[in-house]
């Protein structure tokens, strides 16, 4: 080994540990018994994404072109990342066919991968630099720890999708019931409710995330579209066309839209064999990620204590902000 290598090695061992210390000392909790959790920079998350967390947070270089895309899990990331490859890389010709569309070759996941989970926990310091403009990337995580890149020294710009609180809930349940208790009896719903409201669960807490990014969309709106999943299903045409000309690629006519909504459409997107077969990340299946999509599930599974519960956690979180949720 060269004197130098042998040096960078020695450095990067250092690094690893005094890492792996930082880890070891924060304070950690068992996410609904299927892993384990640490607390850092006021969220939740699963230990291996932490340092990658750090990484992007440290040394991302953000372009004036680049879209981050974030949201709390299961509040609609999926469709949101379909529409947005349709409206800035995949626009639909009169000559295209159903092979050229970028939504039949792969999972939305692959093509907008999620920054902590997927590029910088595989490769701490990825080539992002070459990829064609604009760069289009996907994120969980709060507000404050996303680059000064991001936030404040370019004109990348940001848009966040979310859902009903108890929507969420139910579709997270669901999701990590598939993960962790395949087999199993679900995990107990009043638990996962009161991991939820507290703020104990994967990515959390829900409410502080929404909340931070609904404030800082009301002072930059030109920086941050702030969209709710029941809007997008209530008035889908007005959503696109507005997340379209905010990516600043309006659409032509109404025959543009249409094309982007069939292509994007829950049910066509179940229904492709790439979203049928094999899986993106850490074995989860594709197919996983088209459950139902519809407005309300929360109805069939929660019970008026557990909705109570819900609404009063909202309710003390959004006081004062004009944030409401409920649908």
């Amino acid at each position: 080994m060269a004197e130098g290598e042998e040096g960078s090695s020695i450095q990067s061992s250092h690094n690893s540990q005094a890492d792996d210390a930082f880890l070891n000392e924060l304070p950690r909790a068992r996410f609904w018994d299927g892993m384990d959790i640490c607390q850092w920079e006021g969220g939740w998350f699963e230990p291996g994404l932490i340092k990658p967390a750090m990484t992007f947070k440290t040394t991302f270089e953000a372009h004036n072109d680049d879209v981050l895309l974030v949201s709390p899990p299961k509040t609609g990331t999926t469709w949101l990342k379909a529409l947005c490859l349709c409206i800035t890389q995949n626009p639909s010709t009169e000559n295209a066919t159903e092979t050229d569309d970028i939504l039949v070759k792969e999972n939305p996941h692959f093509n907008i991968q999620t920054i902590e989970s997927m590029i910088y926990s595989t490769k701490p310091h990825p080539d992002l630099y070459s990829a064609p403009s604009p760069r289009l990337f996907h994120t969980h995580l709060p507000y404050k720890v996303l680059p000064d890149s991001i936030k404040n020294n370019s004109d990348c710009k940001i848009v966040y999708i979310t859902r009903n609180p108890k929507d969420t809930i139910i579709s997270l349940w669901h999701f990590f019931n598939s993960i962790f208790r395949p087999n199993l009896e679900p995990f107990p719903l009043e638990k996962a409710v009161e991991c939820f409201c507290n703020g104990v669960h994967q990515y959390g807490p829900f409410f502080d995330h929404v909340l931070e990014y609904w404030l800082e969309s009301q002072k930059r709106p030109n920086k941050i579209l702030f969209l709710r999943y029941e809007e997008l299903k209530r008035d889908p045409k007005g959503e696109v066309k507005k997340l379209a000309s905010f990516l600043g690629k309006p659409f032509v006519n109404e025959e543009e839209v249409e094309k982007v909504l069939w292509r994007c459409s829950l049910e066509r997107l179940r229904n492709l064999d790439v979203n049928k077969n094999g899986s993106i990340l850490y074995g989860v299946p594709n197919s996983s990620y088209f459950r139902r999509g519809v407005v309300g599930d929360w109805k069939n599974y929660l019970s008026p204590e557990l909705q109570e519960q819900i609404n009063r956690t909202a309710r003390s979180k959004f006081e004062g902000s004009s944030l409401d949720l409920d649908a």
